[in-house]
């Protein structure tokens, strides 16, 4: 008789066992990731063959030509109407470039780095650097934690986010840009935990570089846009605390999502079916059916509150990694109850990771991005301002 062997089980076993070993287990870790990212890759490959086979409507028309869709800048524009004032949005946009993100931002490391490899927490891989201007227009400036993606088995900030961050830096922001704790050598959630706790860092340290501990905002791509999302939805929830300090503030100003997933639950399509597996044999290692309240609680889609923070969430119109009805659904359900402005850019064209390769939109999104984030902040600070004189009988 046969013996079946799962090779997920075999990788995922000997994940935890080379972690266990001192020295080497630090060694074998990133190859341990990336066999995990390949795990997840081969349940996005069948969205992604199709894609590039067929690159055709569901009605079967071909998609359109990028060259014929709307301009990202107009797009951009019309998304923040009505969220932004109308002074703000009356900038010249940049044009669309011919070089990747990735290329173009690729030494904007180099520019604003101001200090690399801080610490936010006790464990070895809660590290940040810290982007800003030398000569901030402003002190204190403005806070943005920054998520990296990589699919919750590969939580490391090199290349991800530097258009954004570069643009945010320029106009005087601050950004802290974290490494994280991922699957399979630790279980979720401990990957919230640790976008919580550099929240918290900010907040109690940021004082010291020029920051405002007043207004700390959060942004993530792709996984880092559902860490993102969550933390920024769940400031008082005891169970993804257990490691940070008694009081420790994990409050977020406002929330970008870009091109994050916002539903664990949810198994209709056979896509999702084989997201919530994946989710099942390397993230969190439990049965939905077995742990649904896991699943349900690392949903930002199931914790949408009134009182939840200014949301701005982009995706791309083409995303066959993580199709643009997730962010739909997603904005559709916080709309619903927030009492807060709930902003929803969708990307003509765009993939997922446009902001790493498709040099025609990307930098019109994070100019997008960054008025949404000047208009919370000036508004956080007006309404502070406002606050103050009532208490002092003004």
């Amino acid at each position: 008789m046969g013996i079946d062997i799962n090779p997920t089980a075999c990788l995922l076993a000997f994940g935890e066992s080379c972690a266990a070993v001192p020295v080497v287990g630090k060694r074998i870790e990133p190859i341990v990731s990336l066999s995990a990212m390949a795990l997840w890759g081969l349940r996005v490959a069948p969205e992604m063959l199709s894609y590039l086979v067929q690159n055709r409507l569901p009605s079967g028309e071909p998609k359109p030509r990028r060259e014929d869709l709307e301009p990202a800048h107009e797009v951009s524009a019309a998304a923040l109407r009505g969220l932004v004032s109308p002074q703000r949005l009356n900038i010249d946009w940049p044009a669309p470039d011919r070089l990747p993100p990735v290329v173009r931002h690729a030494r904007s490391r180099q520019q604003y780095l101001h200090r690399s490899s801080v610490s936010y927490g006790p464990a070895p891989g809660q590290l940040l650097e810290i982007w800003r201007r030398e000569d901030l227009p402003a002190q204190p400036a403005p806070v943005v934690v920054f998520v990296p993606g990589g699919g919750w088995v590969h939580g490391k900030r090199m290349l991800q986010g530097y258009a954004l961050m570069s643009h945010l830096a320029e106009q005087g922001w601050i950004c802290l840009s974290i490494d994280y704790r991922v699957s399979p050598q630790h279980r979720w959630p401990r990957h919230v935990a640790d976008v919580k706790a550099a929240v918290a860092w900010a907040r109690a340290n940021i004082a010291e570089f020029g920051g405002n501990p007043d207004f700390v905002a959060v942004a993530g791509c792709s996984a880092g846009g559902h860490l993102a999302a969550l933390a920024g939805l769940t400031h008082d929830d005891s169970d993804f605390h257990d490691e940070l300090p008694a009081g420790a503030d994990t409050t977020v100003d406002a929330v970008v999502g870009i091109y994050g997933r916002y539903d664990w639950v949810d198994r209709s399509t056979p896509e999702r079916d084989r997201f919530v597996e994946f989710l099942e044999n390397v993230v969190i290692r439990k049965r939905q059916a077995e742990h649904p309240h896991i699943f349900h609680n690392a949903s930002p889609i199931t914790r949408v509150r009134p009182d939840a923070p200014p949301f701005l969430v982009v995706h791309g119109s083409d995303d066959t990694v993580i199709p643009v009805a997730q962010a739909r659904d997603f904005v559709g359900s916080l709309r619903a109850v927030s009492r807060s402005p709930v902003g929803y850019l969708e990307v003509p064209g765009a993939q997922h990771g446009f902001d790493l390769a498709d040099g025609a939109c990307t930098a019109s999104v994070v100019t997008a991005i960054r008025l949404f984030l000047d208009e919370v902040h000036d508004n956080a600070v007006t309404s502070r301002a406002g606050d103050y004189q009532i208490a002092k009988g003004m």
